[in-house]
Formats: structure tokens, sequence, C-alpha cells
């Protein structure tokens, strides 16, 4: 009977140890997720997608950078340049997200209280001769998380918008224009070559290149007999 009685008080003793309030406190304390949160995690984020030149020069500082899945919408040499690569008169193409498909490109996450300066800065930019609107898109980033995101796309009424060129079209058009930004086939060699190292298969813009180039290879001269 004594050893049983032993055994009880000990096992009473450590029950009541185990649920003491003060233990049950320390515990609460430590699991808080409020208490361990920081600032920037908290913080609001506003979201601007990019499809060309943006991905590799957003020209703004962001919080976070990821790859993102755009609905609907398709990359594509659709906008006629009459300033960067090409003139009025000999007008070049550049990209703009035109209805149809799909486009990856790159989200970037900027603080809430940073998004009238950046979109305004993207407004300047991008808006020039305002070939471009700017519109909210969902975007599946790679996480899988959908995010409403600031985006450009082309104004199909607008005189720029170059309406279902051919490949072969397009190919004569960039292979001979040149603006105040370059060459327009240098472009085009630029945008696929960022987009190879971004891992981001593009196969029509090579079919586009690979004929730029053939029309840019000089022709053999004929002998003469």
């Amino acid at each position: 009977m004594r050893l049983s009685r032993t055994r009880k008080a000990t096992t009473k003793a450590k029950f009541a140890s185990h649920a003491s309030p003060k233990r049950r406190r320390v515990t609460t304390r430590a699991t808080s997720g409020h208490s361990r949160t920081s600032p920037q995690a908290r913080e609001t984020l506003v979201w601007i997608f990019g499809y060309g030149s943006l991905m590799w020069n957003p020209g703004f500082r962001y919080r976070r950078l990821e790859y993102g899945l755009v609905r609907g919408w398709h990359r594509a040499f659709c906008v006629y340049s009459q300033v960067w690569r090409g003139t009025p008169d000999r007008p070049g193409l550049v990209l703009g997200l035109d209805r149809g498909g799909a486009c990856k490109g790159v989200a970037f996450a900027v603080p809430l209280t940073d998004e009238a300066k950046v979109l305004a800065y993207l407004d300047e930019r991008e808006r020039v001769t305002n070939v471009y609107l700017r519109r909210r898109l969902p975007v599946t980033l790679a996480s899988g998380k959908i995010v409403d995101a600031w985006g450009y796309i082309v104004d199909r009424d607008h005189s720029q918008y170059a309406c279902k060129l051919t490949t072969a079209k397009a190919a004569r058009i960039i292979a001979t224009s040149e603006g105040k930004g370059g060459t327009n086939p240098e472009y085009l060699e630029n945008t696929i070559l960022h987009l190879d190292q971004m891992g981001i298969p593009e196969g029509p813009l090579h079919d586009l290149r690979d004929r730029v180039r053939a029309l840019l290879e000089p022709k053999p001269q004929a002998r003469r007999g």
C-alpha cells in the first residue's frame, strides 16, 4: 500500500507540472503568429506584368519578382514603331500584348506606396503615342497564386496597331526598318536572346527571326561570262 500511494503522488505531481498556468502562457507567446510577422510581410503589394523589355529592364525598384502566365493574351510584333525602331515614312514593328492565346512573362511586386510613382514612370515610357492601354490582368504566378497585375495591352483601334500581319510581311518590315533606338532586326534579336536566357520558349518569334536573317543575308553575285 505504501508503494502504491507513492506512485500516485508522483503521477499527480507530474500532471500538475504540465498543466500549470505559467507554462501555458509561455507556449502561447512562443507560437503567436502576430508577434513574429515582420512589417515587410504585412506590406500591401501591387503587381506589374512585363512581357517585353520590361522583363529584363524594368527601370523601377521592386520587392519581389516571379514568373507569371496571362491567359487570353499573347506576345506579338503587332505595333508599328514610328520613333524607336522606325520612322513615320518607314515604320518598324515592336512587341505588344494582343488578344488570344497565352503569354509567359515576369510579374514584379512593388509596395502600394510606390504604385502611383511606378505607374507614372511606365505610362511615360510605354504610352508615348497611346498605342498601349494600361489594364488589370489576372496573372498566375509560378507559385500557383493568381494576382491582378497592371499590364499594357495594344489598342486595336489605334492607327499603329499592325493587324494580322503574316510572318513573311512582318519579316520584310523588320528587315528594312531603323529608328532612334537602333535597327529593328537588333530589337528582334535582343528580345529572343533575353527570352531564351530566361527559359521562355517563343517558337513564332524564332521563325520570324529566321526569316529576317534570310532576308538580310548577302545575295551571291551572278558571274559574268
